[in-house]
């Protein structure tokens, strides 16, 4: 396949939608906004990707699926480059990727500012809105417990429904 370098790169954009996130596997790692760049070298493909946090088991999972998506694809050679500054930020998935949580049953994060600047926080802030419920909608809900099947999630309970849900936590 012979592709200028902005059809390559375009392509690339669209092949990263179809890569979706090990530990929520109803996002792509473009929704979940932690692709940062895609960069055309000499030498092929930059993908540039920003762990949701430094520590996040699935960082070589993703790296390994990214590259093997941009293979499949035949847009040649590929490499990933992980940038930690600025911090991954909830704000950063987009508004598909948070509809697609919640209709997977995860309450999405609530957007932590309206100004697109990255959030520093050293200590807690209280929830900006009451957590509705991804089954039934209702806000009369409490958390259970502070970690969910990830440490990006936080587990919930409705006390309409009676169901137990999980929260991507903002950051």
């Amino acid at each position: 396949m012979n592709l200028s370098t902005a059809s390559r790169v375009a392509r690339a954009w669209e092949v990263l939608s179809t890569v979706l996130d090990p530990e929520v596997p109803a996002v792509s790692v473009r929704d979940l906004g932690i692709v940062r760049d895609v960069i055309e070298h000499d030498d092929g493909l930059e993908i540039v990707l920003t762990p949701t946090y430094s520590g996040c088991p699935a960082t070589e999972v993703i790296e390994a699926d990214v590259l093997k998506a941009i293979a499949a694809a035949g847009l040649g050679a590929a490499r990933v480059t992980l940038r930690r500054a600025p911090a991954w930020t909830t704000d950063w998935i987009s508004a598909e990727g948070r509809a697609k949580m919640l209709a997977y049953g995860i309450a999405p994060p609530s957007p932590t500012r309206d100004d697109g600047a990255v959030p520093i926080r050293f200590i807690g802030r209280p929830r900006l809105k009451p957590l509705a419920c991804p089954r039934c909608g209702s806000q009369n809900t409490e958390q259970l417990a502070a970690f969910g099947s990830t440490a990006c999630k936080a587990t919930w309970r409705c006390l309409a429904c009676l169901e137990p849900f999980e929260h991507f936590k903002p950051i």
